[in-house]
């Protein structure tokens, strides 16, 4: 099985998030906006390769969603 042209493409996530995010994601086992919801920020800054600009698009696109980052 070969691996997706993007990692983002492995995850409901936007390409924008970046390579090294959406891996960094995928290794900790978020894929999805439901289980991105379950993390604080916190939990997220801590992954090496999710900087800030991976944040603040994610948790815009919790917004969108309705949902939002779990109480640090």
């Amino acid at each position: 099985m070969s691996q997706p042209e993007h990692a983002a493409d492995a995850t409901e996530f936007p390409r924008a998030v970046g390579r090294p995010a959406a891996r960094a994601l995928i290794q900790a086992g978020i894929t999805t906006w439901a289980a991105l919801a379950e993390r604080s920020r916190a939990e997220l800054a801590a992954l090496h390769g999710v900087g800030p600009k991976a944040i603040a698009l994610l948790g815009q696109g919790l917004a969108e969603r309705g949902l939002a980052w779990r109480a640090d």
